[in-house]
């Protein structure tokens, strides 16, 4: 077997069972030791390897790390919480609220932003409400995930289709494209949940929601201009983008641009740098290097190749995307797909967004959002099983396709 191959299948069982007898592995270890394994044995090259790195993802991530840092520290994110959920009065609310919550907002503020803020919120959630932290890790990752895909700004990849293919209305056409079977999605997935967890909400108390107070007041005061800041880039974002402006704003500038006021102007800069979570840093860096050297191999090129189908059509552009996705995440596999693509016309292209961000909503790997909402929740004390997250996402995934393949096909039909 191919070694590329061979260590990627292996850092997969490592993050399935996360146990060698008594030692318990992170996720972020087991990738990074297997980009480890394929650096030392060859199989790419040190260069390659810090070319695979993708500086933008990274920085993007680090300055949301900041901005989330801080509205956590400083108590504005509860605070903000407590305002925005105080009127939902059972726990059928709340996971609604979660959900679409979760899901309209990354439509506009990316998923990863949502998976960095959302995490510590809905654990903070589940513990004052007594509820089970995994159902609302689940509703938020799914959430996410789902909500991401009507929007060419709702995650990496639909953004690299809106700019490669120079959609005329990209807004216009993901919303008019993808929205309505995104809606249908996120009601098939709360039905599921309220299903799965069925005894969280059987004879359930009314919720009782205590009022919250600012921890640091000067810290929560930079965190609010963060937080406007990210807000009120993005928001100029999507207008030079519907202006076809040739002036354009990257995401990592944007977040890095919102995490300057705590780093500059907090006295606690130091403390909310050494609190990031360096290891997710460290986890992506390793999973650019690790399927960089998979890809380098050309053996999932060759077995799409046997398979012998037409690439262009919106089936199998849906079912390549989510599956392919699963072992070299999504961003990389549209970057790659998009020169297949002879005809860029709107039909391909809103299959390859649904069907590469779904595969966010059948494994952890499928999404990097996912990654960082698992994190997350294991830096505050809390963690979600890759089988528990599969028990649930790979039907929930097939159904999702299947929506967004029959909405598609009638829409463009």
């Amino acid at each position: 077997m191919n070694i590329s191959l061979a260590v990627l299948i292996a850092v997969f069982l490592l993050i399935a069972v996360r146990k060698i007898g008594r030692f318990t592995i992170k996720i972020w270890q087991s990738m990074t030791a297997g980009a480890l394994t394929v650096l030392i044995a060859g199989e790419i090259s040190w260069l390659d390897a810090l070319k695979a790195i993708d500086l933008d993802v990274m920085l993007f991530l680090l300055g949301m790390f900041i901005v989330g840092q801080t509205l956590v520290a400083s108590g504005y994110l509860y605070y903000l919480a407590y305002r925005l959920f105080n009127r939902l009065k059972s726990a059928q609310q709340l996971l609604l609220g979660v959900l679409f919550g979760a899901a309209l907002s990354s439509a506009l503020l990316m998923n990863d932003t949502l998976a960095i803020v959302g995490t510590p919120l809905v654990l903070r959630l589940a513990l004052e409400h007594k509820l089970s932290g995994k159902m609302l890790l689940l509703t938020l990752a799914y959430a996410i995930t789902l909500g991401s895909v009507m929007s060419p700004i709702g995650n990496p990849q639909n953004l690299l289709i809106a700019t490669h293919a120079d959609l005329p209305a990209p807004f216009q056409t993901f919303f008019v494209a993808l929205a309505v079977p995104t809606l249908i999605n996120l009601a098939v997935t709360y039905l599921i949940l309220r299903w799965v967890y069925r005894e969280q909400f059987s004879n359930s108390l009314p919720l009782i929601h205590n009022p919250v107070d600012l921890l640091d007041p000067e810290l929560a005061k930079l965190g609010r201009i963060s937080l406007f800041l990210l807000i009120g880039l993005i928001i100029v974002k999507i207008i030079l983008v519907g202006l076809h402006s040739p002036i354009q704003i990257k995401l990592s500038h944007i977040a890095l641009i919102a995490a300057l006021p705590p780093v500059l102007l907090s006295p606690a800069r130091l403390h909310l740098l050494k609190s990031l979570d360096w290891a997710t840093l460290v986890f992506f860096a390793a999973m650019f290097v690790l399927t960089a050297s998979v890809w380098q191999t050309g053996i999932m090129q060759q077995q799409v190749d046997d398979l012998a189908i037409d690439l262009t059509t919106v089936p199998a552009i849906m079912l390549l995307s989510a599956s392919l996705s699963q072992l070299i995440s999504n961003v990389p596999l549209v970057a790659l797909y998009l020169p297949m693509l002879t005809h860029t016309d709107a039909a391909s292209l809103m299959a390859l967004a649904a069907g590469s961000t779904i595969a966010g909503n059948f494994l952890i790997l499928g999404a990097a959002s996912n990654v960082i909402i698992i994190q997350h929740a294991e830096k505050h004390g809390a963690t979600l099983g890759f089988f528990e997250f599969a028990r649930i996402g790979i039907p929930l995934g097939f159904i999702n396709l299947l929506i967004y393949w029959g909405w598609l096909s009638y829409w463009y039909g």
